[in-house]
């Protein structure tokens, strides 16, 4: 259209199309990956063929407060209806059967007085139906003590009407206050990251909530869910495994007063040992996240859920940061509540780390290899690493054989002699101290 114009001439426009003809088409199709937990907290299974479908009318309530709100408001106003329409025939049946329709009583005298006065058709038994059971008094239709059925049917509709009425208030109040309704205003971060923090690759998602009202002893869970193979062959399709959150109560519980950003190690026992940036695409796993606490205003407990998946999973990238303090208080910008920064760090996996600063092969510790040291030894303001001694590196003391990167010596090794003691005659050392990460032992 532009070069019918005359602003754009002919051959610009069929050189770019050429140039598209002949670039291949990078596109391809990510092969969708089915998840447990979707992005809203909704569990993303399907029961079929349930056989014993009459457990579900055992439990009333509960079925009734899980239905959808079309379907409780469907059985709410059919709840009524029927009731109404079941009395209003019981009421025409028995002024029928007393002689109140008939316009004028036996032998063509007066009328004798009705079970229900003003009932002269179903429809005036069915106004009469709704004014007993939901307690509305018109003055024009009321029960006489001429028929003691009639006072029989009075009470058993007004118990049956309070019945009803206690359990679908109570099912619309439950689905009103229910507490997955709190978790709405929790959000959770749209990708995870794997970063290094404190020399270790770490596994990290934001979490915030949106209210002032606060979550009263939350708890943060982590679990991995991945196919599993048994030593004996067995296919698990669904194997959960816990990751433990790193906090400084050596616990799950947070103090969610701001957005925190919850953070994995992993280390030697993580399920996540053994991925690397490479490795990460082809995965299979999904790591859900779970947060549990007491809802401050209501004291409901409530649960909030998400996942992330390989594609949500970004290596090497951080969350910024988005608390600042403005005018004696602290601010949050929720503009930046997602977004990342990419960092430095190795696309190895923290198991090829592991064995690359201890010296070994990744195979395992008898692949070869001398083991090395790689902490930091701290002597006064001074730091310095420490390598396997000799080399120009400055060392505490001479020591005939390596230190292993944990600071374990090895079975049978002698411990040097300790550092630091004052002896006549000789200068005051200094107490070194060994910093750095310490792996717990499997």
């Amino acid at each position: 259209m532009l070069a019918r114009k005359g602003l754009l001439p002919d051959g610009f426009l069929l050189t770019r199309l050429a140039e598209n003809s002949a670039k291949p088409c990078r596109a391809r199709p990510r092969p969708h990956r089915a998840r447990f937990i979707t992005k809203n907290g909704s569990c993303n299974v399907a029961h079929k063929n349930i056989r014993e479908q009459g457990r579900f009318l055992q439990d009333v309530f509960t079925t009734m407060v899980d239905l959808k709100w079309q379907h409780s408001l469907l059985v709410f106003t059919s709840s009524f209806l029927c009731s109404w329409m079941l009395f209003a025939m019981a009421w025409w049946l028995l002024a029928f059967a007393h002689g109140d329709l008939e316009p004028v009583g036996p032998n063509g005298g007066p009328p004798a007085v009705p079970c229900v006065t003003q009932i002269h058709s179903f429809t005036s038994a069915f106004l009469f139906s709704i004014e007993v059971q939901v307690t509305i008094g018109f003055g024009g239709r009321m029960v006489t003590e001429e028929c003691p059925l009639a006072i029989t049917v009075l009470i058993v509709q007004n118990i049956l009407g309070l019945i009803i009425n206690a359990v679908m208030l109570g099912c619309v109040f439950m689905k009103t206050a229910q507490a997955n309704r709190r978790a709405e205003t929790l959000i959770f971060s749209r990708n995870a990251v794997i970063a290094l923090r404190n020399g270790r690759p770490t596994f990290m998602f934001r979490l915030g909530d949106l209210r002032k009202s606060m979550i009263i002893s939350a708890t943060v869970q982590l679990q991995v869910v991945r196919k599993a193979v048994t030593s004996e062959g067995e296919v698990i399709p669904v194997s959960q495994m816990d990751i433990q959150v790193e906090n400084p109560l050596h616990s799950n519980g947070i103090f969610l007063v701001s957005p925190l950003v919850i953070s994995h190690t992993i280390q030697r026992g993580s399920p996540l040992y053994e991925l690397s940036a490479q490795s990460l695409a082809s995965e299979d796993l999904e790591v859900i996240v779970i947060l549990e606490g007491v809802v401050e205003t209501t004291g409901i407990t409530m649960q909030a859920r998400s996942s992330y998946t390989p594609d949500e999973i970004l290596w090497g990238r951080r969350f910024v940061s988005i608390l600042s303090e403005e005018d004696g208080r602290y601010c949050v910008d929720y503009s930046k509540f997602g977004n990342t920064v990419p960092v430095r760090m190795s696309s190895l996996s923290a198991h090829e780390l592991d064995a690359m600063r201890g010296g070994q092969e990744p195979g395992g510790p008898g692949a070869g290899g001398q083991t090395q040291g790689w902490g930091l030894v701290r002597a006064g303001r001074g730091g310095f690493r420490r390598g396997a001694g000799g080399g120009g590196e400055r060392s505490c003391y001479p020591s005939p054989a390596p230190q292993p990167w944990d600071g374990q010596s090895e079975k049978g090794e002698e411990e040097p002699p300790a550092v630091g003691a004052e002896r006549k005659g000789q200068k005051k050392t200094v107490q070194l101290e060994v910093i750095g990460p310490q792996d717990e032992e499997q």
